[in-house]
């Protein structure tokens, strides 16, 4: 599931500086985390965008035939790379 939401990140971003990782010790929980700059077009207007990746994850997840439920944050990196701002947590809905 990684992978697909790292592929739909990066054809919006340049993919420079977003990552696309599994939350720490949660699998079913993916964290972007994007630089200032492309923060904007993952969350899109009125958080769009960002519905749009929740809502093709929770439908390739049912294509996978399990019952795995996946939440999606988007964070805002500090200059120093930590993962510090919050951007948009409207996980899973």
């Amino acid at each position: 599931m990684k992978e697909l939401v790292k592929y739909i990140v990066d054809t919006l971003t340049d993919g420079a500086d977003v990552s696309v990782e599994y939350a720490d010790n949660k699998p079913t929980e993916i964290v972007i985390s994007a630089s200032k700059d492309d923060i904007g077009k993952v969350i899109g207007k009125q958080g769009r965008i960002a519905k749009s990746i929740r809502t093709i994850v929770k439908a390739a997840s049912g294509k996978q035939g399990k019952r795995k439920y996946y939440s999606v944050s988007i964070v805002e990196k500090d200059v120093s790379g930590d993962n510090a701002t919050v951007a948009d947590e409207d996980a899973g809905k």
